[in-house]
């Protein structure tokens, strides 16, 4: 099972979910046919998908806190979907690693957003990790 397949594939859907809000069950079937999630993906996709629709505002209000000089009205919603994983890994999925949500969260950020969006998000994570530090499993 490849988990770094599973955050995009979540990261897709969920920037997809922005952008199109109705029919979340139709549209999550055919996200994982058209994109050919594979079946030993899907359970860390669910549980991003799930995790992050059911806890949006809570995860929001949380990073909020470290944007500096900045609100959530100004931050990119493909930047947005990003830090809502990352944060959402961060502080309720205790077997991975602060350093690997960070960094998988930058990598996502490289490849679909701007150089500036990586320095931010960083950044954002970096402090929200520091003051939520993971309990050892």
């Amino acid at each position: 099972m490849s988990r770094k397949d599973s955050r995009e594939s979540a990261f897709k859907f969920l920037y997809q979910l922005e952008i199109q809000k109705d029919d979340f069950d139709s549209q999550k079937i055919l996200f994982i046919e058209e994109m050919k999630v594979k079946e030993n993906e899907l359970e860390y996709f669910d549980l991003l998908v799930s995790g992050v629709t059911a806890n949006k505002s809570g995860i929001d209000s949380i990073y909020a806190g470290y944007l500096n000089k900045w609100n959530l009205d100004r931050i990119p919603k493909v930047d947005q979907t990003i830090l809502r994983i990352a944060t959402y890994e961060l502080l309720h999925v205790a077997d991975v690693p602060a350093n690997v949500s960070i960094s998988e969260a930058v990598l996502l950020s490289k490849k679909y957003s701007t150089d500036e969006a990586r320095a931010y998000i960083n950044g954002i994570l970096g402090k929200l990790s520091a003051d939520h530090p993971k309990k050892t499993v």
